[in-house]
C-alpha cells in the first residue's frame, strides 16, 4: 500500500473503540495509521492504551480553559500539527461546535450506539428497551451541526432479547461497535 491515511482520534473514557482502531492500523492492509489521540478528560483510559501503543496522546480538558471556543480551539492547534485526513470520535461526550467542524468538513467520523435517526443524544439503551423496540444497533456517521444527524455511513444491528436490561443491552452493541467503526474506516478513506 502507498499511501495510509492519518487519523486522529478523540475520547473521553475507557477507548475500547480506539483499541480496536489501534489493532486495525496495525495490520499493513489497513488504509490507516493513528497520528495522534486527544481525550477532553485526564483520566480517560484509552489515553493509556495509545501511549503503550507508541501513539502521540494528550488530555485537553474543558475546565483548563476558559471557554469551549478556547477548548476547541486548542484541540485544533494539535490537529494541525498532525494534519489527520479524517479525524474519529470515539466515545468523545462533547458536542463539537458549527466551528469546529467548519475546519474538517466532511471528515470527522461519530460512533453512536443507536440505529440512527433513532435515538440521538444520550441513554440510548434505554431508550430502545422503553420504546419497546426488537431490535438495537450502532451507527457511523459523518458529524455535522446538528447532533447525531449527520449521513449514516454504516449500521449494524443486534436483536433485543426479552430479558435484556440496559447494561446487557449496552454490551450488546459495544461488541459490535468495534468491528463496525473499523469497517466504516476503511470504507470512509476509500471514498464510500
Amino acid at each position: 500500500m502507498n499511501h495510509r491515511a492519518n487519523i486522529a482520534v478523540m475520547i473521553s473514557g475507557r477507548g475500547s473503540n480506539l483499541a480496536a482502531l489501534i489493532k486495525a492500523c496495525a495490520a499493513p492492509d489497513y488504509p490507516a495509521i493513528i497520528v495522534k489521540v486527544i481525550s477532553d478528560r485526564r483520566d480517560a483510559l484509552g489515553l493509556d492504551k495509545a501511549r503503550s501503543a507508541g501513539i502521540s496522546a494528550i488530555a485537553l480538558e474543558r475546565r483548563d480553559f476558559a471557554t469551549k471556543t478556547d477548548h476547541e480551539t486548542a484541540i485544533l492547534n494539535e490537529l494541525e500539527q498532525v494534519k489527520p485526513d479524517l479525524i474519529c470520535l470515539a466515545g468523545y461526550m462533547r458536542v463539537l461546535s458549527a466551528e469546529f467542524i467548519s475546519h474538517y468538513p466532511g471528515k470527522i467520523l461519530n460512533i453512536h450506539p443507536s440505529l440512527l435517526p433513532k435515538y440521538p443524544g444520550l441513554n440510548t439503551h434505554q431508550r430502545a428497551l422503553d420504546a419497546g423496540d426488537k431490535i438495537h444497533g450502532c451507527s457511523v456517521h459523518i458529524v455535522e451541526e446538528a447532533l447525531d444527524a449527520g449521513p449514516v455511513n454504516a449500521q449494524w444491528v443486534v436483536d433485543i432479547d426479552p430479558d435484556d436490561n440496559e447494561k446487557s443491552l449496552g454490551d450488546k452493541v459495544l461488541n459490535i461497535e468495534h468491528g463496525l467503526y473499523v469497517d466504516a474506516v476503511r470504507k470512509v478513506l476509500a471514498g464510500g
